[in-house]
């Protein structure tokens, strides 16, 4: 079983502790991008997991490289050319305080690649699965020409394709995200969304409730992935639910339609050390669980679970083990120290 992730990977730079932007003198850095972020998650669950971008020939881009490889990732696709990497300051939030993304990363190298770069008939050559989400297509039209590209050459491959819809409002217009992302989802079998995508990427809004003051419904969102799936004929649709307390504080569960049948993980009191990834780290567990195929309650409750722990991670990596997600799945929350 080999799952190929596909996107932009990014030099982070964050102030140290709960620092602001405006009183950092210095900062902490690390790599992550949504994509990768699965990869690593996936290739420490005991998956063959490759990373596919295009990254600078400078030293930079092979500190990119050489992190994925230090855990497990394939990186034998990734080309190598383009000017620069793409890099994201994070301010983490705190309290009433919320966390705070700027980015720079125009003209990155995989920002400005051309689908002559990319040979996905060699690079699919015995893989099960393809996972990519909306914040690739949304780097540039040439970006989201590729992704289409891959995701056409995946379906004819007979690929399970996932993607997450990652909407950021910082990259792109929310009809733009609609029209691009409506043509990509038509080849996906696994969407996975969070509480606000839907409705920003396609005005499907869930009744009952509001994300700003943390109301979820239940029913809702039932009729989110309904809607989702009807309209692009997906197999599966996965909705993150966060009910948003404070920065540090979450409740956080999900929910899982398989077209037929609904499925509610249990929710879990989150005390934020850092979310950057929390999503990413969902998507990994489920392409997991469904690759071991993990009953679909058991693997909604897998993904949960491996997300739930990554909110207590530094950095966008979700650095957990098979053997500590089944243990928070199956009840054990306590947080007691193991010896």
């Amino acid at each position: 079983m080999k799952v190929i992730t596909f996107g932009e990977i990014m030099l982070r730079l964050a102030p140290e502790n709960y620092y602001r932007f405006v009183q950092a003198n210095t900062y902490c850095a690390t790599y992550g991008g949504g994509e990768a972020n699965v990869a690593v998650s996936l290739a420490g669950f005991g998956i063959d997991a490759a990373f596919v971008t295009k990254l600078p020939k400078h030293e930079i881009g092979q500190g990119a490289v050489n992190r994925l490889r230090e855990f497990g990732v394939d990186t034998s696709l990734i080309v190598r050319g383009g000017d620069r990497v793409g890099i994201y300051f994070l301010e983490k939030g705190a309290s009433q305080r919320p966390s705070k993304v700027i980015y720079d990363r125009a003209h990155s190298a995989i920002a400005t690649a051309s689908e002559s770069d990319f040979d996905w008939d060699k690079i699919f050559s015995g893989t099960t699965w393809f996972h990519f989400t909306g914040i690739t297509p949304a780097l540039s039209d040439n970006a989201a020409a590729i992704c289409l590209a891959a995701c056409k050459a995946a379906k004819s491959k007979g690929l399970t394709v996932s993607c997450d819809i990652n909407y950021r409002a910082n990259l792109w217009t929310r009809e733009k995200a609609g029209e691009v992302m409506g043509g990509l989802l038509k080849y996906v079998d696994v969407c996975i969304a969070n509480e606000e995508d839907a409705a920003d990427v396609f005005g499907i809004k869930a009744a009952g409730s509001d994300v700003t003051s943390g109301q979820i419904s239940h029913d809702g969102y039932k009729e989110v992935a309904i809607e989702l799936t009807k309209r692009f004929g997906l197999k599966h649709a996965a909705i993150t639910l966060r009910e948003s307390i404070s920065a540090n504080d979450n409740n956080w569960g999900a929910m899982l339609y398989t077209g037929s049948e609904f499925y509610f993980s249990r929710k879990y009191a989150v005390h934020i050390i850092d979310r950057v990834g929390g999503g990413d780290s969902f998507g990994a567990g489920l392409i997991y669980a469904s690759l071991q195929g993990m009953p679909h309650q058991d693997a909604l409750e897998f993904a949960v679970a491996a997300s739930c722990l990554k909110h207590s991670i530094e950095g966008d990596f979700n650095f957990v083990s098979v053997d500590e997600v089944k243990k928070l799945a199956a009840g054990n929350a306590s947080g007691r120290v193991q010896r």
